[in-house]
């Protein structure tokens, strides 16, 4: 048996010396930036040209299947946030249609671009997102809230008294604090875990010697295809549409404690 070995560092640029406890934040996952910028400039492209199939009179297929899913995501706001809560539309779409783009490239043969991968595999560029998501929120928060309305979140359970309110408040701050990490880890450990069975299945007609080259690699060729289409299409998809409804539900939370505000 030949065991496999998966390197998960990505390769690094240095442009100085600049720490900030244990992070340096002077060195760069280079490979992470360029597939981050192909991500980028292909949803562009996408935006684009979805912009180009919007027209009056008779919708085209395109403009079809944008207004479903943009009606979809008003529905949702309107259900868990508000009704003028209608900012989060941008927000939530961009944020679904790159992450489905990023995730739908690895279905090219990155393999032969050693400086291309997916570049939500890379935790950085999913903890920048769950980070821009949640300092929104917050701002969000106190901008419905108030200040007072804000600070009052972190005392929930609101129908428990005071001095019992008080107890839960570090409970509160670590819930808000790790939101950022569980929104980008779900995120990236789903897209990793992918890339990291598509390497190991690549590396299957290692372990099937016995029935010749031929057979082998037919075999592990398939098996490939099979995952690849269901990890980058159908399990890319849904990560996608998780990040955009966990941002809703987010900005649903912001409002905690409104209803008791205004009747205090």
């Amino acid at each position: 048996m030949r065991l496999v070995d998966v390197n998960v560092n990505h390769p690094t640029v240095s442009l100085g010396s600049c720490p900030i406890g244990p992070v340096n934040f002077c060195v760069f996952n280079y490979d992470s930036i360029i597939s981050t910028a192909l991500a980028v400039i292909v949803t562009l492209a996408v935006a684009f040209w979805i912009r180009g199939q919007l027209e009056s009179g008779t919708p085209t297929k395109v403009q079809a299947i944008f207004e479903w899913g943009y009606d979809l995501l008003r529905g949702l706001v309107k259900e868990n946030v508000s009704e003028d809560a209608l900012f989060i539309i941008p927000l939530a779409l961009t944020l679904f249609l790159y992450i489905l783009v990023a995730n739908w490239l690895e279905f090219l043969p990155l393999g032969f671009f050693p400086v291309l991968h997916g570049a939500n595999a890379d935790w950085n560029q999913t903890l920048a997102m769950g980070l821009i998501v949640i300092l929104v929120v917050q701002w969000y928060s106190v901008r419905v809230l108030g200040w007072r309305g804000y600070l009052r979140r972190f005392t929930k359970p609101f129908e428990l008294p005071l001095w019992a309110r008080i107890v839960f408040i570090p409970l509160n701050i670590v819930e808000e604090a790790v939101k950022p990490v569980t929104l980008s880890l779900r995120l990236f450990g789903n897209i990793f875990a992918g890339g990291v069975m598509i390497f190991l299945i690549a590396s299957a007609g290692y372990h099937l010697d016995f029935l010749g080259p031929v057979p082998h690699s037919i075999i592990s060729t398939i098996l490939l295809g099979f995952w690849k289409a269901f990890d980058v299409i159908f399990i890319g998809f849904i990560q996608a549409f998780i990040f955009m409804l966990l941002t809703v539900i987010y900005f649903g939370m912001a409002r905690e404690g409104l209803e008791h505000e205004h009747a205090h």
